[in-house]
């Protein structure tokens, strides 16, 4: 049987994950020379094609070491600028379920765009989705800090053009810019650590810095650099304001998009760099943390509960998750830790329902903004059903993957820090506040008399909801699974044991 696996091992090494991505963009490219005769169904056969090989990933991973190197070549390296790159690709647990969500997600946001544009928009718009999927398979696999920091920031490029090109309002593409002004400004030290690194240690490669034994004055101006880049993606205060401008004027599935995945960028970038690279100037630096993460819990749903536009409620929302999420990374222990990872996923399931939801509203009414809804219990029980639900998955309902993720966070912060965890704990009563206050307006009332009634929810609208519903509660109900993967690979964790 060993045998056997190895042999399916080394079978799998050879199919080279460079020619295979490399015919699998060249057949797209040519569909999207035919603009003129494009299909829908094309674009996401051609998505829903990747599962297989981040299945058969999944199936290999289990079976064997820290990381599972699915591409690498000794005998080609590059120089870029003052980089010495080797490409290699590699994934641990935590890479894979987030190449994953990636999938699903980009997958659905197509879904979610099948009427609203054009063909020959939707070829342009399917083609940025594409673009994404490559970078952030790009970026959650790559073991070289220069490809990382690549991925990282060209990930800008493709969001920009669907921010600024199919936004949805005139201020669309001031919002663009707020979105690439504040990850420029991120990057330039992230990039500075970089040149940093390999000027004085001849190296970017991951696995070969985590050998190094960096002086603790060393750690703490390099945690620095990839601070700021990692706290403007995610974003924590005083880095915040680019995101609710960004989720207002994004389409829905850029919404989607940008609350389920590149808002993890900056949680993987802390993950697996800042921790891993630099534990001590971590735990120096965890006050710090402490301090801008409940100031961004407290202020963001504080100011949720004044707008009077969905999307920013539910765009400040995501500022309080994600904060949540950073101080159970920084308070180095291992429940919190594990919440944490969970949060992150149940948050790339949750955020984008709410999204698409409200995108729903906007795409029958043409407006988002609250005061115009009311009584839609009467006329639209399944879309209340759903918002009821994705409400109550927000705010942490048990039976819902929320309430796992944030139950460890604070049964973990409870046993390091009591006052830490009673004022984080802030966000599940006002989370309630302006969830339940939302879904209140908008779900009764009287009718207002100015709507014009266009249907309840169609038939693809409900299978993106369920397929995120059911995520939501498969982990909720047997979250054993998801944390038993996530666990059974202690590499992310030795700087808490």
């Amino acid at each position: 049987m060993a045998i056997y696996i190895e042999n399916i091992k080394q079978s799998f090494k050879v199919l080279h994950l460079k020619d295979l991505m490399s015919k699998f963009v060249n057949y797209i490219a040519q569909q999207f020379t035919i603009a003129g005769t494009f299909a829908n169904t094309q674009i996401l056969l051609m998505t829903v094609a990747v599962y297989p090989l981040f299945i058969q990933i999944a199936v290999l991973r289990s079976t064997y070491s820290n990381y599972f190197m699915i591409w690498k070549n000794n005998s080609f390296t590059t120089n870029f600028f003052l980089f010495e790159i080797n490409p290699s690709l590699a994934f641990d647990n935590i890479s894979l379920l987030l190449i994953i969500l990636s999938c699903m997600i980009l997958t659905l946001s197509l879904i979610s765009s099948w009427n609203s544009l054009p063909n020959t928009f939707f070829a342009s718009f399917g083609f940025t989705v594409f673009i994404q999927v490559f970078i952030l398979v790009l970026a959650f696999s790559c073991i070289d800090l220069i490809l990382f920091y690549i991925a990282f920031e060209v990930i800008l490029i493709p969001m920009f053009i669907m921010i600024s090109l199919f936004g949805s309002r005139s201020r669309k593409v001031k919002a663009s810019y707020f979105f690439m002004l504040y990850t420029i400004f991120g990057s330039f030290f992230f990039l500075s650590t970089l040149i940093f690194l390999s000027y004085n240690f001849g190296t970017t490669n991951y696995l070969i810095l985590l050998n190094y034994k960096f002086d603790l004055n060393t750690q703490k101006l390099l945690w620095l650099g990839m601070f700021v880049s990692f706290a403007v993606k995610i974003p924590m205060i005083p880095f915040h304001i680019w995101l609710p401008e960004a989720h207002v004027e994004a389409p829905t599935p850029g919404s989607m998009i940008l609350a389920g995945l590149l808002l993890k960028l900056g949680t993987y970038g802390f993950i697996r760099f800042s921790l891993g690279l630099f534990p001590e100037a971590s735990i120096y630096f965890s006050p710090l943390i402490f301090i801008l993460g409940l100031i961004s819990i407290v202020y963001a749903s504080f100011v949720a509960v004044r707008q009077t536009d969905m999307k920013k409620i539910i765009a400040y929302s995501s500022i309080a998750h994600m904060n949540l999420v950073v101080i159970g990374l920084f308070s180095f222990n291992v429940d919190c830790f594990i919440g944490s990872l969970f949060q992150m996923i149940s948050h790339g399931f949750v955020s984008p329902g709410l999204f698409f939801l409200i995108g729903v509203l906007y795409s029958r009414y043409h407006t988002r903004l609250i005061y115009i809804f009311s009584g839609l219990n009467q006329y639209m029980p399944l879309f209340i059903s759903f918002f009821l639900f994705f409400t109550m998955a927000n705010i942490s309902l048990p039976i819902t993957s929320s309430f796992i993720g944030e139950f460890l966070i604070f049964i973990g912060l409870f046993e390091t820090n009591v006052v830490l965890t009673l004022v984080s704990a802030t966000s599940l009563v006002t989370g309630g506040l302006y969830m339940l206050w939302l879904f209140n307006r908008i779900a009764f009332g009287n009718l207002n008399s100015k709507l014009k009634f266009f249907g309840d929810l169609t038939n693809r609208e409900i299978f993106i909801l369920s397929f995120l519903g059911f995520f939501i509660l498969f982990f909720g109900l047997k979250p054993d699974d998801l944390i038993f993967f996530m666990i059974n690979d202690f590499s992310y964790l030795k700087t808490i044991n």
